[in-house]
């Protein structure tokens, strides 16, 4: 009988759609829910909870929605051990409940959430088991989660099973929080986790393109400006590839917010997921993305305010992906994903697409859903 921890930080990914760039803090979580935000961290936990198998696992977790209803919910009977106060999880509980995993002894620990959980356990456990993420945070820098709760659920079977029988350390990155909600983009490397080796099912830091890409983006923004309609509107998504096309148009983008202009100017700034949604039903519209160095991800990661209502309402054959080579080469020939948290969705959003890389360059990649 193999020993799983799960560990589900129920409010990662809460400020996602409502466009709060993250969920860390006490305030930022009342004006998430001030604002409608719903929790998605326990729906892609139990989802990867599916894929695992029920007779020859025992699942030790903490109590209620730190782990305990999510394992109740597909079939299994968890051992439950500490205590928290129902609603008001904190960082301390994750340490807590990763610390004492340890201490007995599990084969893995599987936990959902996103950079800032991936902190907390990587200080409470200091390399002592093998751990694997669930994807459900806002940002997700680290590489230490799978590419889609499914993902998780797989690798974590297979490495049970002994089927994947290697570990590797894998960076755990965080942010400072603050400084994204002011526009500015400020990484840390905190430490390692070992985690089930299997390339196919778990995501790579996000990377730095290689080298400087300024007169690149500059064409690639010269190119995409050329060729608005001023009847349409343009959801511009977070990063650097997409703000150069504001500022070719000399307008001042938020860098890691999700913009919206027309006719060469900016109708929405940082807009979150219901203005996006009054904006672009029943208007002709088109979404501009582009690609997370390393990771490959064109939705799903630091772009949740462009939610699958959004996508569906806009269009599938009215998305435009901008990257460079530079950044493209990060992937090592990998394909481009996508995890919105709509399974129907991410299928039809499979394929091959263009990818403009230059004035006049586009070319042809493919995208599969993580």
């Amino acid at each position: 009988m193999k020993r799983l921890g799960l560990i589900v930080n129920p409010v990662a990914g809460m400020g996602g759609r409502v466009g709060l760039k993250g969920s860390d803090g006490a305030e930022t979580l009342r004006i998430a829910r001030e604002l409608g935000a719903t929790e998605t961290s326990p729906g892609r936990a139990t989802e990867a909870l599916k894929h695992l198998f029920k007779s020859d696992i025992e699942i030790i977790t903490y109590p209620g929605d730190m782990g305990e209803n999510e394992a109740r919910a597909v079939g299994f009977a968890p051992r439950i051990i500490g205590k928290i106060s129902a609603g008001e999880t904190t960082s301390a509980d994750t340490k807590a409940a990763a610390f004492e995993m340890a201490e007995l002894g599990i084969d893995l620990l599987l936990f959902a959430g996103g950079d800032g959980t991936a902190r907390d356990i990587c200080e409470a456990v200091n390399g002592k088991i093998v751990a694997l993420g669930i994807p459900t945070g806002v940002k997700i820098h680290s590489g230490v989660y799978a590419v889609s709760p499914a993902a998780a659920g797989d690798l974590a079977a297979k490495y049970l099973r002994g089927e994947v029988a290697s570990v590797q350390q894998a960076e755990v990155m965080d942010i400072d929080e603050e400084a994204f909600r002011d526009n500015r983009l400020s990484a840390h490397l905190y430490g390692y986790l070992r985690v089930p080796r299997e390339e196919a099912y778990v995501q790579g830091s996000k990377e730095a393109t290689p080298f400087d890409e300024g007169e690149n983006l500059k064409a690639i923004a010269a190119d995409l400006a050329y060729e608005m309609d001023p009847e349409t509107l343009y959801v511009l998504g977070p990063g650097s590839t997409v703000s150069s096309i504001a500022e070719h148009l000399g307008l001042a983008k938020t860098l890691l917010g999700v913009d919206v202009v027309k006719r060469r100017k900016i109708v929405a700034s940082d807009a979150n997921e219901e203005q996006l949604l009054k904006l672009v039903t029943g208007r002709k519209a088109k979404i501009i993305v582009t690609v997370i160095g390393g990771q490959g991800f064109v939705f799903g990661r630091g772009n949740q305010q462009i939610s699958p209502r959004v996508i569906r309402a806009v269009g599938r054959e009215n998305i435009i992906i901008a990257a460079t080579p530079a950044k493209l080469s990060t992937l090592h020939g990998k394909p481009l994903l996508v995890d919105t948290g709509d399974a129907a969705l991410d299928s039809e959003l499979t394929g091959y697409v263009k990818v403009v890389t230059d004035y006049g360059r586009r070319v042809v990649y493919r995208i599969k859903a993580s």
